[in-house]
């Protein structure tokens, strides 16, 4: 559908992401006019959407993070460590995140982890590297507990409390309980528990804890959550009456087939009847007015069924872009808006996330659940990150997937040369060594904090077009080297691991296309995967003079502007940022509703809470 003419809206919301969804949901309840703008494709409901993804992944060959969703000739999904795609790479080292440009956004396709920060992660600056925050973990905490409870968080905070430091309001519960540790972690939990291993940047060493992670998907409510009043998980799309328990699927990356796992669409399932979304609508501008403030926006309507593009524009009081780190900041660039502080699209983020894979003693169920359910948490924080990048540990449920490819190919490794004579195996001999080996794979993954480096950026140059004749984004990135002493860190507290779990280390990094992200440093080989977590470009701070939005994710150049999400992060930390990135969705959403009420009241709108 189009946008109705002629109606000027209450706000326009470009992206219906993680970050877009909330800020309609929100406003929408509040009784303003809401118009949602999405670039990809959605389908003829959110019940339809889902049902036509889960098919299309379960018939595709590849099955890459972006495989379940159609993808728009017009507004073109970056895919994972794509070098060569719709993203212009101009940097040393590749930006190698993708993102997806659909109804839902990049929010159907996440792991469904949701850690918080840490309080030290909001004053980086204080050690050295990177930015401080304009506010504090206790100015978000009370909207993390409002994040939550709207995305549906399984988690166990004591556990969060003690082993991480993370302060809770007296008595507080996660929504449902946690996750349960995979067979891996219970492993590595009566193995490591009460170690401890030198990190090269620390002066003491660090005790091992096996911590479970939060997650953003279905356990069991927790009856004691919210003073007793429980939790009932909400129902994803075609759902009757409530969220299915997590099944195990082991596909969340890129969809869960029983919608345990929270996705954007539950969200837009609960808007109400005022918010109204338009699909294939690719926003290509912010119209400024002479007086600064934001006027609307223009966007193509292109559908990829038909060769028409018809170029559309639409009044509001106040615009909310909410399109992912990289294409805020191109919109922008494109609208000269937003950039009398020079940092529109600077300070580019993401966690570089360093591999390391081998075999187990034993078997440990790989290919099981979730990703990862359970990790190390001791190198996020304390004096260490003055001299390295902190980083957290995942403990990997998926095997080599994410280093080497799944276990197909190691299929094939076997039937080429997997015997001792460098024969092939084949027939019993073939079962006896993949059931061996595939049950026996594990890895870590160590998450990197990445400062912000406004060297790091995204730029737009006419030279470089897509199908409709809009930029693409062109990127410069690098790691510095306090990122690299962070990952060279990392590996030296992986060796010292492998070593207490006596496990095998197949680890090796060599240069070329399977690790675009190679590199040396002090005379050893690295290499890093991106984790899909773009963040900066639109930084936040309390000086117009060194940042584009304020607190409250509004734009210090046109006080009805906001650009939100994980762009506006000064620090990526080290935790998965979505959880951060709702809880300043909803805050930034009570502010807007104050705007609103300041231009003009209405009837219907309900008092901030």
């Amino acid at each position: 559908m189009t946008a109705p003419e002629g109606l000027r809206w209450d706000a326009v919301v470009v992206g219906a992401g993680f970050a877009g969804s909330l800020v309609a949901k929100r406003l929408g309840d509040q009784g303003w006019r809401v118009l949602v703008l999405e670039a990809g494709h959605g389908g003829s409901s959110p019940e339809g959407a889902h049902l036509d993804a889960v098919e299309a992944y379960r018939s595709a060959h590849l099955k890459v993070p972006n495989s379940p969703y159609r993808e728009s000739m017009a507004a073109p999904s970056p895919g994972m460590h794509d070098v060569d795609g719709y993203l212009v790479q101009n940097g040393p080292l590749p930006y190698g995140s993708g993102y997806l440009r659909a109804n839902g956004g990049t929010g159907l396709a996440w792991t469904g982890l949701a850690p918080r920060m840490h309080p030290e992660d909001f004053r980086a600056g204080d050690f050295g590297h990177g930015r401080n925050w304009p506010l504090g973990y206790d100015d978000i905490e009370p909207y993390y507990r409002a994040a939550e409870r709207e995305i549906g968080v399984s988690g166990d905070a004591e556990e969060q409390h003690t082993a991480i430091g993370l302060p809770f309001p007296d008595g507080y519960r996660f929504p449902m309980r946690a996750i349960p540790q995979s067979y891996l972690d219970q492993v590595m939990t009566k193995t490591l528990d009460g170690s401890a291993v030198q990190d090269p940047g620390a002066d003491d060493p660090v005790r091992l804890q096996v911590v479970t992670t939060p997650h953003a998907r279905n356990g069991l409510p927790d009856p004691s959550y919210d003073s007793g009043a429980g939790y009932r998980p909400a129902p994803g799309p075609h759902q009757p009456d409530q969220g299915m328990l997590c099944q195990g699927h082991a596909s969340c990356v890129p969809i869960c087939p029983s919608q345990a796992k929270y996705t954007p669409l539950k969200t837009q399932t609960r808007w109400g009847p005022s918010v109204t979304l338009v699909t294939q609508a690719i926003v290509t501008r912010v119209r400024i007015g002479a007086d600064g403030r934001a006027a609307g926006v223009e966007y193509q309507s292109c559908r990829d069924d038909t060769a028409e593009v018809v170029t559309r524009s639409v009044d509001a009081d106040l615009v909310v872009l909410a399109a992912h780190a990289i294409e805020n900041a191109k919109l922008l660039l494109a609208s000269e808006a937003a950039n009398s502080s020079d940092q529109v699209g600077r300070n580019l983020m993401d966690h570089p996330v360093l591999l390391t894979w081998g075999l187990m003693p034993q078997q440990v169920g790989a290919y099981r659940g979730p990703g990862s359910t359970s990790g190390l948490e001791g190198f996020r924080f304390g004096a260490a990150r003055a001299r390295r990048a902190p980083f957290r540990v995942e403990i990997g449920n998926w095997g080599w997937t994410w280093a080497l490819g799944p276990p197909d190919q190691r299929v094939a490794d076997l039937l080429c040369n997997g015997g001792p004579d460098g024969q092939g195996l084949f027939g019993t001999r073939l079962r006896q060594r993949l059931g061996d080996r595939i049950g026996r794979e594990f890895a870590f993954q160590f998450e990197m904090e990445q400062d912000a480096d406004p060297t790091n950026r995204v730029t737009i140059d006419p030279r470089h077009r897509d199908a409709l004749g809009n930029p693409r984004p062109v990127l410069h990135y690098d790691l510095s080297d306090y990122v690299k002493r962070g990952i060279a860190a990392a590996k030296s507290v992986s060796d010292q691991l492998f070593d207490l779990l006596g496990a095998e280390d197949h680890t090796s990094f060599e240069p070329g296309p399977d690790w675009p992200g190679y590199f040396e440093f002090e005379g050893r080989p690295y290499a890093y995967r991106a984790a899909g977590h773009g963040a900066g470009t639109h930084i936040m701070g309390d000086s117009p003079a060194t940042s584009v939005v304020d607190g409250w994710q509004r734009c210090w150049d046109h006080p009805n502007l906001y650009a939100v999400g994980c762009g506006s992060m000064p620090t990526v930390a080290t935790s998965n940022p979505s959880l951060t990135m709702a809880a300043l969705a909803l805050r930034s959403s009570e502010e807007m509703h104050r705007d609103l009420l300041g231009q003009r009241r209405i009837a219907s709108a309900a008092p901030l809470p």
